[in-house]
C-alpha cells in the first residue's frame, strides 16, 4: 500500500473504502505496520490487538459486498486515547495502579465512534491521570515529538497527536481541560477541537478512578485530525446527550454566523500574562495577514471586557479544584499544610495557587463560579460585536523533554521565568467560559517547529469556529508531514 494513503484524510478514506477502490483490511494493516514502524523511536501507541482489529476489517470489507449500509466511519481503523475506556483494551491512563484495568464497556463517545463503524487498532499514550502538559509516564515511558524527537508532543493527548503527525490513524479523540487537546495538535501541527463545554459526553474518561460518573467541571472530550475536515466528520459522530439526559434533550447547534470571508475576526497575538516567542509570533501575524488578504475584517485591538490575569486566576482556581477531586487522600492532606503555611500570603502565580485551590471550602469556590459567569457575560457582549478571537496555542514551539516534578518546572517567556502552568494562559481563555476553540497549524517557525493558530467562538458557536478553521487551513497550507529523518534515533531523554 502507497506510503500517501496513511497520510490521506479520513473522508478521503471512507470514500475509498465506499468505492471499493481500498479494503478495510490493506488499510487496517498498513496502520498497524505504521505503529511497528515509528513505536520504537516515538513510542505514541501504548496497546495494540492487531488479531481482533484485523478481524473487524475483513468483516467490514464483507458488509460493504453485501450493500449493508455502512456508518459514517465504516472500516476505517483508529486509535485512542488512553484516558479513554474501550471494551478489550487496558486503560492504564498514565497511572501505575491502573495497570491491570480492562474496562468491559467502551465510553459513550467511544461507544458512537464504533457503532459508526470505526475500528480500535489501539491506544495512545498520556502522563499520569492526563495531567501534564508532557506526555509520559512510569507504565509506557516517554512519547517523542516526530518533528524533533529532544521535544516533547505536548500533553495530555501527546501520543494521539504524533500518531496523526506520523499516519498511524486519521482520527483521533482527546480530552482537554488546561489545553489537552490544544497543545499537542499546535505541538505537532495537526487540528483539534475543544467544544463547547457538554456537547460531547465524558463518561469513561479516567480520572484517578476507575468509572467515575461524575461530570467533571469544564472537561470535554473532542475530536483530533490531520485536517478541518476531518474535524467536524467527527465532532459530528461525537456530539450529542448522552444517558438519561438522550431521553428529552436534542443537540442543535447553529449554522457558521457567516460565510469564512465573511465573518468579523478579532486577534489577540500578545499578553504580559504569557508573553509569546517572536517566531511563534510571526507566524500568527502572517495568518492574520492571509485572513485580511482573503477579505476578513480582522480587528488586532479589540478585547473582552475583563482583566486577563484575574481571568486566568480564576481559571487556575477552578482548575485545580476539579483535579483535587482525585488526588489520593495523602496528597490532598500535603497540599491543605500547604495552604495553611501560605497563609494568604502567597504569591498570585500559576503555580502558588495551587495549595489554596486544592484546600478552599465550598463557599469560595462558589465565589468563584459566580466571578466565572461575569466573564462569561463578557464574553457574550465581546461576540456581539465579533465572531471569531484568533489567539496564540501555546506561547512557544515545542519544549524540550521536563521529566522533573511539576513544581521544579519553569518556562522563559519574554525574558522572565514563569511556572510551567503559566503556558496554559491563552488555552485557559475558552476552558474558563465553556467556549469552543480549534486548534490549526499555521505554518513553521524559525527553529522549524509547527505552530497552530487558535480559533476562540462564542459558546455553542462550533460551527462558526471550524468554518473559519478551514480557511485558516486553506490560507496557511494546513497540516506539514514531519521530516522522517528526526525519527532515526531517540532522543537523549
Amino acid at each position: 500500500m502507497p506510503d500517501t494513503a496513511v497520510f490521506a484524510p479520513a473522508h478521503e478514506l471512507i470514500a475509498r473504502l465506499r468505492a471499493g477502490t481500498l479494503s478495510s483490511f490493506e488499510l487496517t494493516r498498513a496502520a498497524i505496520a505504521r505503529v511497528r514502524e515509528i513505536n520504537r523511536n516515538l513510542n505514541p501507541v501504548v496497546a495494540l490487538d492487531e488479531g481482533a482489529a484485523l478481524g473487524r476489517a475483513r468483516e467490514a470489507d464483507a458488509a460493504l459486498r453485501t450493500g449493508r449500509a455502512p456508518g459514517l466511519l465504516h472500516g476505517l481503523p483508529v486509535t485512542i486515547k488512553d484516558c479513554f475506556e474501550v471494551a478489550g483494551f487496558p486503560a492504564v491512563n498514565g497511572a501505575p495502579e491502573l495497570r491491570g484495568y480492562r474496562p468491559v464497556h467502551h465510553a459513550p463517545a467511544i461507544a458512537r465512534m464504533v457503532e459508526a463503524g470505526a475500528i480500535v487498532i489501539g491506544k495512545t499514550n498520556v502522563p499520569r491521570y492526563s495531567l501534564d502538559l508532557q506526555t509520559f509516564n512510569d507504565v509506557f515511558g516517554v512519547t517523542r515529538n516526530p518533528w524533533n524527537v529532544d521535544r516533547t508532543p505536548g500533553g495530555s493527548s501527546g501520543g494521539a497527536a504524533v500518531a496523526l503527525a506520523t499516519g498511524v490513524t486519521s482520527l483521533e479523540i482527546g480530552s482537554d481541560l488546561a489545553g489537552s487537546l490544544r497543545g499537542p495538535a499546535h505541538a505537532t501541527g495537526v487540528c483539534a477541537l475543544k467544544p463547547s463545554f457538554g456537547v460531547v459526553p465524558t463518561a469513561g474518561a479516567l480520572s484517578s478512578l476507575p468509572g467515575a460518573l461524575r461530570t467533571p467541571d469544564m472537561v470535554v472530550a473532542g475530536p483530533m485530525a490531520r485536517t478541518v475536515a476531518d474535524l467536524g466528520l467527527l465532532f459530528g459522530v461525537l456530539a450529542g446527550p448522552a444517558g438519561r439526559e438522550a431521553a428529552g434533550w436534542r443537540l442543535g447547534l447553529p449554522a457558521p454566523r457567516a460565510p469564512a470571508n465573511r465573518l468579523r475576526v478579532a486577534a489577540w497575538l500578545d499578553d504580559d500574562n504569557c508573553p509569546v516567542a517572536s517566531d511563534v509570533g510571526a507566524v500568527l501575524a502572517g495568518t492574520c495577514r492571509a485572513l485580511a488578504g482573503a477579505g476578513v475584517a480582522v480587528d488586532e485591538q479589540a478585547r473582552p471586557g475583563f482583566d486577563p490575569g484575574e481571568y486566568f486566576r480564576a481559571f487556575l482556581e477552578l482548575m485545580y479544584a476539579e483535579m483535587s477531586a482525585g488526588f489520593p487522600e495523602n496528597v490532598f492532606r500535603a497540599f491543605t499544610a500547604a495552604a495553611r503555611r501560605q497563609d494568604g500570603h502567597a504569591e498570585r502565580a500559576a503555580l502558588t495557587l495551587m495549595p489554596g485551590a486544592v484546600a478552599q471550602r465550598h463557599r469560595d469556590w462558589l465565589r468563584t463560579c459566580e466571578r466565572r459567569e461575569t466573564y462569561r457575560a463578557a464574553w457574550d457582549e465581546f461576540f456581539t460585536r465579533y465572531d471569531v478571537l484568533l489567539t496564540p496555542a501555546m506561547p512557544t514551539t515545542a519544549l524540550p523533554h521536563d521529566h522533573r516534578p511539576f513544581e521544579a518546572r519553569s518556562v522563559r517567556l519574554g525574558g522572565r521565568e514563569f511556572a510551567y502552568m503559566q503556558q496554559s494562559f491563552w488555552c485557559g481563555l475558552a476552558t474558563l467560559s465553556l467556549l469552543p476553540a480549534a486548534v490549526v497549524p499555521a505554518g513553521l517557525a524559525a527553529d522549524g517547529l509547527p505552530v497552530g493558530v487558535q480559533l476562540i467562538g462564542p459558546y455553542l458557536a462550533d460551527y462558526t469556529v471550524l468554518e473559519l478553521a478551514r480557511l485558516v487551513e486553506a490560507l496557511t497550507g494546513g497540516f506539514r508531514r514531519p521530516p522522517e529523518g528526526q525519527w532515526a534515533e531517540p532522543g537523549a531523554s
